[in-house]
């Protein structure tokens, strides 16, 4: 099996590699200002910034010998409906969008549910996640998968330079892990 974002198979869903060829419904997802309003980054403007959002975000790394990115696409059509990512950084976050016409079908806890046993096979002590509290739905997807929310805290948030209060969940994957305190000792208005 490969060591960065291998394939994998749900019932309804393909998890793969983004291609050059998902250049249209990356940029439709990544340009929806609905899709985009509780995501950490403006909205796509142009099809250029989608490429190059493509290159750098997906194609580039999967050149790491470790990685999980994934475009998660309806397996009858392999076409991209949305992502679905775990972070390599400390926090190992959980993250994932779908298109609006993929809302409310199950797709993204499907999909997530499939994600988080490639870290936990390749020895990821837990995951985090964080949501908007305004997003609930994004929660009731943690949740499903097994998450368990920890604490809320309140962010500054960036680049969107918006206050924020984001609620972070947490699964262990290896073994019993404390907390993930890197939100909790980052923004002083915090509570559980």
């Amino acid at each position: 099996m490969e060591c960065n974002t291998p394939r994998l198979e749900t019932e309804r869903l393909v998890l793969r590699r983004f291609t050059a060829a998902d250049l249209e419904p990356l940029f439709r997802l990544m340009a929806d200002r609905a899709v985009n309003t509780f995501l950490p980054w403006f909205p796509l403007e142009t099809e250029a910034a989608a490429a190059g959002y493509l290159q750098s975000h997906y194609l580039d790394y999967y050149q790491r010998p470790v990685g999980f990115r994934w475009a998660v696409c309806l397996r009858e059509t392999d076409r991209p409906i949305g992502y679905v990512h775990v972070d390599d950084g400390e926090a190992h976050d959980l993250g994932y969008a779908l298109a609006r016409e993929a809302w409310g079908h199950g797709y993204a806890a499907e999909a997530a549910a499939a994600a988080v046993n490639c870290p936990r096979s390749g020895g990821v002590p837990f995951i985090t996640a964080t949501h908007d509290a305004d997003n609930p739905r994004s929660g009731a997807v943690m949740a499903r998968i097994g998450m368990t929310y920890r604490y809320s805290y309140r962010e500054l948030w960036q680049p969107k330079n918006r206050w924020v209060t984001f609620r972070m969940y947490q699964m262990e994957l290896n073994g019993p892990w404390p907390d993930y305190p890197g939100y909790w000792n980052r923004w002083p208005c915090h509570w559980v």
